[in-house]
Order: C-alpha cells, then sequence, then structure tokens
C-alpha cells in the first residue's frame, strides 16, 4: 500500500538545495548510501550529463500539508551494449566508482516509498522500463523492499553475477583485538604477526586524515596510486581526466560537511598504502586505496586495513563499513570479518518475461569467465 506517498522528480542542478532532506532521510534508514546524495551527485555531473540523470523523490503526507521525504533514488539513463542495446536506467551513476545500487528507504516507510517509485517509472512514458543494478544487496531491508515492490508490480528481478562483499558490523563489547580474533579466526596469529613484522623494516604510523586535509591531501593518494600498475596502465585516476575531475569534485563536495575521510599507513615516513573514504549518518564507504607497490612484501593493502580498524576502536567505530569491494576482489584481503552478499541485478517492470538485457547481462558473465580462465593459464605458463 503506498497511499499518502507521491513521486516526484528533483532536477540535478536543484538536488542541492534538498541536502538537509537527504541527510534527514539518511539518518532515519536502515541502509544509508552516500552515493545517492547531492554531493555525490554533484560530483557525478562533472562526468555525467545532466539530461541523463534521473532523480526520484517519495514524500509522504503529514499534517498541516507538510511532507517528508520517504524515499530517494538516483539513476542513470543508458543504452549501450551492457544493456543489450535496449534502454535502461542504472544505478549507481558511476559503477566503476561507486559501491551499491540501493535506493535509501525510511525505515518505517520504505517498502510503500519503493513500490511508489516502481509505479512511477511504470506509469512514466518517458522513461525506459529496465532498471541495471550492477551492485545491489541481496539481502537487508532495500532488497527484501525492493523485492516486495518487483512482486506487487509484476516486474522480474534477476542477477547475473554474485560475490561476497566484507563488511564490518561492530558488535557491543568489541574493541579491536576482539573483533580481528573474531573476523581473522584461525588465521589471526599468522595475520597479526605479518603487521608486526612490517615494523622491523623501519617505523610504521598511521594518520587519519578527515575533511578539508583529506581533500588537500588527494593529489598524493592519486600520485601513489599513479605510481603503481594502473598508472601504466593508463588507468589510475591521474591518468584520466575526467575521472580526476570527478574525484577531486567528489572530495570537495563531502569535504565541506567533515564526511571526507583519507587513512595512511606510512613506513619511515613514506606512504605504504592509503585508502580514500566517505561517510553517510553513521556508516563508513570504502572508494579506493593506492599503495606501494614496491613494498609488496609487507601485504600493505591488509596491513593498512588492521590499522584503519584499531583507530577505528580506539574512538567511535562506524555501525557500518562497506570495504566496497567488487566481484573481482579476493575478500580475504580484507580483515573485516562480515560478509553481505551482492549481485549485478537487472529488473524488468512489469514484464515477467526474459529479454535483451537479460541476454546482454550473460553474455557479460561469460566473457568474464572466460577472461579469468585466460588469466589463469597466462600465470601457470608464466610460472
Amino acid at each position: 500500500m503506498t497511499s499518502g506517498i507521491v513521486v516526484r522528480r528533483i532536477g540535478a542542478a536543484d538536488y542541492p538545495a534538498y541536502a538537509a532532506a537527504f541527510a534527514a532521510l539518511a539518518a532515519r534508514s536502515r541502509e544509508p548510501n552516500p552515493h545517492m546524495s547531492p554531493a555525490a551527485i554533484a560530483a557525478a555531473r562533472v562526468v555525467v550529463p545532466e539530461d541523463r540523470i534521473v532523480i526520484l523523490a517519495a514524500w509522504l503526507s503529514e499534517a498541516l500539508g507538510s511532507e517528508r521525504l520517504t524515499g530517494l533514488w538516483v539513476l542513470r539513463r543508458q543504452r549501450d551494449w551492457r544493456t543489450g542495446f535496449a534502454p535502461a536506467l542504472t544505478a549507481p551513476l558511476l559503477p566503476l566508482y561507486e559501491v551499491s545500487s540501493l535506493p535509501v528507504l525510511d525505515a518505517d516507510h520504505g517498502e510503500d516509498a519503493m513500490q511508489a517509485m516502481l509505479r512511477h517509472v511504470l506509469a512514466a512514458t518517458d522513461l525506459p522500463r529496465t532498471l541495471a543494478l550492477p551492485l545491489l544487496p541481496l539481502q537487508g531491508f532495500g532488497f527484501a523492499a525492493l523485492q516486495e515492490a518487483c512482486r506487487v508490480t509484476g516486474s522480474r528481478l534477476s542477477t547475473s553475477e554474485r560475490w561476497q562483499r566484507p563488511m564490518m558490523l561492530p558488535q557491543a563489547g568489541d574493541d579491536a583485538e576482539r573483533y580481528l580474533r573474531r573476523a581473522l579466526g584461525q588465521s589471526y596469529k599468522k595475520r597479526m604477526q605479518q603487521y608486526r613484522a612490517v615494523g622491523k623494516h623501519g617505523v610504521l604510523a598511521f594518520r587519519r586524515l578527515r575533511g578539508v586535509e583529506a581533500r588537500e591531501a588527494l593529489p598524493q593518494f592519486l600520485a601513489l596510486e599513479a605510481a603503481g600498475w594502473k598508472g601504466a596502465a593508463g588507468t589510475a585516476i591521474a591518468r584520466l581526466p575526467q575521472a580526476q575531475a570527478y574525484f577531486d569534485s567528489l572530495a570537495a563536495q563531502f569535504a565541506a560537511t567533515d564526511a571526507l575521510q583519507l587513512d595512511i599507513l606510512l613506513l619511515d615516513g613514506q606512504p605504504l598504502a592509503m585508502g580514500l573514504l566517505i561517510e553517510s549518518a553513521g556508516t563508513r564507504h570504502f572508494l579506493k586505496i593506492a599503495y606501494d607497490e614496491t613494498q609488496a612484501r609487507h601485504s600493505p593493502g591488509r596491513a593498512l586495513t588492521i590499522a584503519m580498524l584499531q583507530a577505528d576502536f580506539a574512538g567511535t567505530p562506524p555501525a557500518v563499513f562497506d570495504s566496497g569491494a567488487g566481484d573481482g576482489v579476493d575478500a580475504g584481503t580484507y580483515v573485516w570479518g562480515e560478509r553481505r552478499e551482492m549481485g549485478n541485478a537487472l529488473i524488468r517492470l512489469g514484464e515477467p518475461e526474459p529479454g535483451l538485457p537479460e541476454g546482454a547481462a550473460r553474455l557479460r558473465q561469460g566473457l568474464r569467465a572466460l577472461r579469468t580462465q585466460l588469466q589463469r593459464k597466462r600465470a601457470k605458463t608464466v610460472a
């Protein structure tokens, strides 16, 4: 039932004015998603044309004619080989850098808001009826609301790829050691010995930068990433003008509200590894990691995550830490102990039968599997 909820679209240029309403919604949500925030969308507009951005806002009528935001979903118009050349709406706007396709839903009215948003798309003559959601959590409140909305609208939800994403969900009474022992299990002793061994090669230190300080240090992060294989391959952010413009804008937008964080692990004063993060309503989301590849023997990425976790528990840890790991990332690289099932999902609104988008998804999955097999064969040949 969606009585009392109305869905209206917000123009991308007007969306910054809704920052307070979005922040209040995120605080009421069980699964905040900073990639749906006005700050993130303002940054994405550097890369995504404004006329391709669709912002759905679900409002609940309250007393005396006032309204409360109960659902927010930002999508991008897309039509290419990934969708079988059929028109589609994709979330998030930039799946390469953003970590979740979920809308932000009010904990008390999320199911109604989700149904209202799907019905809005179904009724719209100018919107495609295919939703491409490549980074969709397949468990939790948001997914359950989406499943129910698909059921009541007669829509088809399918997934072509699934993986386990590392998360941190601390329990009452946890400290760093207790959490690491639980998360690492039998490998706790080995991993901590490896971490402490790094300090035998120099002075190991950890720095956490917030807000403006984190933004000012972004060039250092980009330089570290570009110094490795991504720089040589031309895929580092600093080698891609549009990507760098996006991250520059993203850092500025989130730094303005102290929601940007840069964690740095240093060895003898030089960055060993760095992690870029953003926050929303008590949750923290990992965006990118960079590390000194000449120090690979120290497992710098894992060492950084241990140092980050220790710093978290030395203060107030986030209620949820989302590693943002994609389907090609080894979950064992991280020390966060919980897992969330993720999937590359498609929704065909009001159409229970599969079509071109599902075929394109299956083709993409097959090509990725073939590429993985070829990479493994090459690795064996080199060995």
